[in-house]
């Protein structure tokens, strides 16, 4: 159902903090227009940690409602409470959504039998399809190879985002989890090698500013073609690194600001601006990386 280029959308505000329309709709046709596969709404990049729950539901709201079927939207619904993720998930039933990103809960740090139990559960008490997160640099807590292994196997859990960036996990998995379950990268510095080994595509960062370049190189791995899918990430690597140069979604802001994605560079606290020595960085990094801006 998902592959290529996927982006974990930023969510744009505006200098009171609210959510700005007008930038999530320019951002969005920037997506569709080039080549992008989907869109997570409101998942890690999205600030989702920040946002109350009414927002959080807003956001993906106007995201289907300005995407407009053009482009499949996925929804982040995790929690470190799993009924919280319930609620939230059956609250997004009947929306339009394709499926969930759901993240390993968070700070309690659950055994694997409890990690296993969680996303079961999730699974067991809604029709939209789940997509595991595992993202252990944030969440402090790793999604072992058994446990994904073992809940692939659960009706509506189709497929896993690694940002592990462990690429040896996609052969102690990929043998063993349910056909056509997805193997979709987390982490954008790994994600062409990650395709290599087999994975369907990635969730991606460096597409909130670099949508075709994202989607070009994915479409051409998919279809083997790595000596021209590796020149456009030699290109982007730098982006890939700088853009986690401090926590995201800083930098990925800060840049899509930059290049006029949208109109501000506003983060809920406890995230701040980028700091000034990083500026040039990330300038040297999208001047490399010779952007499509057509669609800017």
């Amino acid at each position: 159902m998902f592959k290529g280029s996927i982006v974990a959308l930023i969510t744009p505000m505006d200098e009171k903090g609210n959510i700005c329309k007008k930038s999530l709709k320019k951002i969005i046709n920037y997506h569709i227009k080039n080549g992008t596969s989907a869109i997570v709404s409101v998942g890690t990049t999205g600030e989702s940690s920040t946002l109350s729950q009414k927002e959080h539901i807003k956001v993906i709201m106007l995201t289907l409602e300005i995407s407009d079927n053009k482009i499949s939207v996925i929804a982040g619904t995790g929690s470190n409470a799993t009924y919280e993720c319930i609620l939230l998930t059956k609250k997004l039933e009947n929306s339009g959504i394709s499926a969930c990103l759901s993240v390993v809960p968070y700070y309690n740090k659950p055994t694997q039998k409890g990690l296993y139990k969680h996303f079961k559960l999730i699974a067991e008490n809604t029709c939209l399809p789940q997509i595991l997160y595992n993202v252990p640099t944030r969440t402090g807590c790793d999604l072992s190879e058994e446990t994904i292994i073992k809940l692939s196997h659960v009706k509506n859990i189709i497929g896993i985002k690694d940002a592990t960036g462990d690429l040896s996990r996609i052969n102690k998995i990929k043998p063993f989890v349910k056909k056509n379950f997805l193997l979709i990268s987390g982490d954008d510095s790994t994600a062409l090698d990650f395709i290599q080994l087999g994975g369907q595509g990635v969730i991606s960062v460096t597409a909130n500013i670099a949508a075709y370049e994202m989607s070009k190189m994915c479409k051409l791995a998919l279809c083997n073609k790595f000596v021209e899918a590796r020149k456009i990430n030699k290109r982007l690597i730098n982006l890939h690194k700088y853009l986690f140069i401090e926590s995201n979604p800083i930098p990925i802001k800060w840049a899509a600001k930059k290049l006029k994605l949208i109109k501000k560079n506003i983060l809920r606290l406890p995230m701040t601006s980028l700091s000034k020595k990083n500026f040039s960085l990330i300038d040297k990094a999208i001047s490399k990386a010779r952007l499509n801006k057509n669609f800017y």
